[in-house]
């Protein structure tokens, strides 16, 4: 591990990670054993997987203490170099994609081809948000003084990341904070600590000591973080109601937080959208990585006079998919990631009789060695159901339809979420018009869940606090200084 590597602008001399063993929090540069340890499972077959730490409170509190010394120095390093030193480290990530990729798959379960589009984000949001920068702006110069507006790093930032992008919202939390000037301590989730730790151990061969580090630990490490008074942000992924108590802790030191939260996020099908197309991406972007995305379509509303076309629709796409171990060739869907979430899914399963609705296809779990559970599709069930109403974040969605356009745009933005929605119809004006009624921090026109580093995301309403990526994400890192100065002399 290099001591300084700020220089770094090359991979040329990357030392190889070991992928399979060697899961270490790094703690001022350098590897940080524990007492005790704990392991994930691969959610596919159950089996454990290698051993990780198991941070303490004074683990914690060193990490604080080497990043605020490391910070001392970090702020004060030209933007240039901060974002060689942040590029050549995308570099090095690349390098070692498939081995990223590979691990991916091992400790979170999504198939292959989406493993394969997580590792490419990840890299691409590094590069993505190093394409940024944050000038002084001078917004006022008249005869008295000069006005500049001025980003200035917060400090010692905290990334909390959760379990269902444990590699892409990793890199998307460690980019912007370093470059903006920040130092970051990475918490990877305790149900997929493998990406986010090898990450922070690459990261010591391109950043000083203390700039990046990691704590392995289990559910008391985040209160922890939350409540530390030497950490001036968090980071927060993960469900809404985490989302409040992070909060809640941070409110007490009024360290910033940014919030992406759960989503409820609706469809809203026009009448004259070619069926077969839009059913086979409606059903893509409802079951992608088995239903286990924040971003997942979860409402789907169909105008009645093509429901039942597009019902049938969706089912025969549904029915091609392949269940299985995502490491295996040919797997469309992979397991849930963790028994916690396997088993709150389920109960969505056991209301499936209990109230009556309808299944137009999947609405059972057959008995497997992993946490599998199969594409469902409920056909119309009540407007105030368990399944329209909360977030499943599994794969099962209800189908319902809708008759006027007044109607359907209520009943969208029927919901304390407000993440993402879609408006799908051939007559874009119309479906624009209609985009710009819902609720939701990223609205899309026939399609759904186009991100990038370059354009803000973040939730209204329950759905979170602040925005992540783009020029707004950057700012998010930062504090805001207005610098007057004067052109009268003190004499």
């Amino acid at each position: 591990m290099a001591p300084s590597a700020i220089d770094a602008t090359s991979t040329e001399n990357v030392q190889t990670l070991d992928f399979q063993n060697g899961f270490v929090q790094i703690i001022n540069g350098k590897s940080a054993p524990t007492e005790q340890s704990r392991h994930g499972l691969n959610p596919a077959t159950q089996k454990a997987k290698p051993d990780v730490p198991l941070a303490t409170k004074e683990d914690l509190d060193r990490a604080v203490d080497a990043a605020k010394e490391a910070f001392k120095k970090w702020s004060k390093v030209p933007y240039e170099e901060r974002q060689a030193a942040v590029l050549a480290y995308a570099d090095a990530v690349e390098k070692m994609r498939t081995e990223f990729r590979d691990l991916l798959i091992s400790e979170q379960g999504k198939p292959i081809p989406q493993a394969d589009v997580e590792t490419e984000a990840a890299i691409g949001w590094i590069r993505g948000m190093a394409s940024f920068k944050l000038p002084e702006d001078v917004v006022e110069d008249n005869a008295k003084y000069t006005a500049i507006t001025r980003y200035t790093p917060l400090g010692v930032v905290a990334a909390i990341v959760p379990w269902n992008f444990p590699l892409m919202l990793a890199t998307a939390k460690i980019a912007p904070a370093l470059l903006t000037g920040n130092v970051i301590i990475v918490k990877p989730s305790p149900f997929t600590p493998y990406c986010g730790l090898k990450l922070v151990e690459l990261a010591q061969q391109f950043f000083p000591p203390g700039v990046v580090q990691s704590l392995s630990g289990d559910d008391n490490l985040g209160p922890w973080i939350t409540s530390h008074p030497g950490i001036n942000k968090i980071s927060f992924t993960g469900s809404t109601n985490t989302g409040k108590l992070v909060m809640q802790s941070a409110s007490k030191t009024l360290k910033r937080v940014t919030l992406e939260l759960g989503g409820n996020d609706p469809a809203i099908i026009f009448p004259d959208v070619d069926v077969e197309k839009v059913a086979e991406k409606v059903a893509l972007f409802a079951f992608l990585n088995s239903g286990q995305v924040c971003l997942n379509l979860k409402r789907i509303y169909v105008h009645e006079s093509i429901y039942e076309q597009f019902r049938d629709a969706m089912v025969k796409n549904v029915k091609a998919y392949t269940l299985g171990d995502g490491s295996q060739e040919g797997i469309s869907h992979g397991p849930l990631q963790n028994s916690m979430q396997y088993e709150r899914v389920k109960t969505f399963f056991e209301d499936i009789e209990k109230q009556g609705w309808n299944v137009a296809v999947g609405g059972k779990i057959d008995p497997s060695k992993g946490f599998f559970i199969a594409p469902t599709i409920i056909d119309r069930p009540p407007e105030k159901s368990r399944i329209v109403v909360e977030e499943p974040f599994g794969p099962i969605v209800p189908l319902l339809s809708w008759s006027t356009e007044e109607e359907v745009i209520a009943r969208a933005n029927d919901t304390t979420l407000g993440l993402g929605a879609s408006v799908w119809s051939n007559d874009v004006e119309k479906a624009t018009r209609v985009a710009r009624e819902i609720e939701a921090g990223s609205v899309w026109i026939n399609s759904h869940f186009d991100i990038s580093p370059l354009v803000p995301f973040g939730g209204h309403k329950e759905s979170g606090i602040g925005s992540e990526w783009g020029a707004n994400g950057l700012k998010g890192f930062c504090n805001v200084q207005s610098l007057f100065v004067s052109k009268t002399a003190t004499n």
